[in-house]
């Protein structure tokens, strides 16, 4: 049964009192068929625009994920709001089965990605995630363990050239890589500009209308300071154990490589793709039932008023299914097409 729209649902309770529209959010809440007094997961909660939203409906209660201690402060305004049926957890998302048990949790009905980095986190030039601002080469979303300038001053040309090609798909890695290894011989690199320059050097200054020479390198780094793609192949097998039959999955991803893994992951889910594994055996791989009924064949994009309202948004890709009655599969890392980091 959906649940009943109260004053405050939907699109009016997330624009409440938040500067931060969340993408996609009339879609993301048809998608989730939100149930009146059901449990969601907001495993990016950000500023809060989709729980807000959720909780606009009758009864519904939402367990709110986020590793930047930022989002805390955000995260106390809904609570005054809302009360208990918003429970924060400050933490990743690819431990949200865990999360969730702890906070008292079984089965959700709903589990809803936004990925990659918030409005707030690239505007605070502090935190060091825009090319476009100066501030210290940081880019860490908690704020705690290895940050960008720690990889660009201690990988070694090998390593920053398959990083900046796998994550940044960076055609000029390798050039990139050797420069900046050149210029660290020298002195520390510790400065968002002083990096931007270093890219500039090599392949060209900015030129109207095209996309700035440093985005791909900023955005490989970033990935791999937070381990982004390997997190969210976790987040996705978290949220296939936590879904409860007819659950929902609702995913909003920003560029290729994270919409390629969630477009992998709900076919081999829903036995589209064969699924190659090299620890279970084929006859098994064949035989194991599908956890999850793929809702958009396509992925759902912004209108043109939306992309308008918010420049942002226009690379935005909304993918969705439904949880099955099967058990969850197994985690396995070669689902998703990506490097064992703990083999490199």
């Amino acid at each position: 049964m959906m649940a009943e729209r109260s004053p405050l649902e939907g699109e009016e309770a997330a624009e409440e009192g938040s500067d931060h529209i969340p993408v996609l959010l009339r879609q993301v809440l048809d998608n989730l068929d939100i149930r009146e007094g059901g449990l969601y997961v907001d495993a990016t909660f950000g500023a809060g625009g989709y729980t807000r939203a959720i909780l606009g409906y009758t009864g519904t209660r939402v367990l709110a994920i986020d590793r930047d201690p930022n989002a805390c402060q955000f995260a106390e305004s809904l609570e005054k709001e809302f009360g208990e049926r918003l429970i924060f957890r400050h933490g990743r998302f690819g431990e949200l089965h865990e999360v969730a048990v702890n906070a008292g949790f079984g089965r959700v009905d709903g589990v809803v990605f936004d990925l990659g980095v918030s409005s707030m986190q690239i505007d605070d030039g502090a935190r060091g995630f825009s090319f476009q601002s100066d501030g210290p080469l940081d880019m860490r979303m908690s704020g705690a363990g290895v940050s960008a300038a720690d990889l660009v001053n201690s990988l070694s040309e090998t390593e920053l050239s398959f990083l900046l090609k796998f994550y940044g798909e960076e055609r000029r890695a390798r050039a990139i890589a050797r420069r900046i290894v050149a210029v660290r011989d020298e002195n520390p690199i510790t400065r968002t500009f002083e990096l931007v320059d270093i890219i500039c050097s090599v392949l060209g200054g900015p030129r109207p209308h095209k996309k700035h020479p440093a985005t791909r390198t900023f955005q490989a780094l970033r990935i791999a300071t937070n381990e982004e793609l390997h997190e969210l192949a976790r987040g996705l097998s978290a949220a296939e154990a936590l879904l409860a039959p007819s659950g929902r999955l609702v995913v909003v991803s920003f560029h290729s490589l994270e919409d390629r893994i969630v477009k992998r992951f709900f076919r081999i889910r829903a036995g589209q793709t064969p699924k190659a594994s090299r620890h279970l055996p084929e006859i098994q791989d064949e035989m194991m039932p599908q956890s999850f009924q793929i809702i958009n064949r396509r992925p759902v994009i912004p209108g043109e008023e939306e992309i308008a309202r918010n420049p942002r948004a226009r690379s935005a890709r909304l993918r969705s299914a439904t949880r099955l009655e099967a058990p969850a599969w197994p985690y396995e890392l070669d689902d998703f097409g990506l490097p064992d980091l703990q083999k490199r």
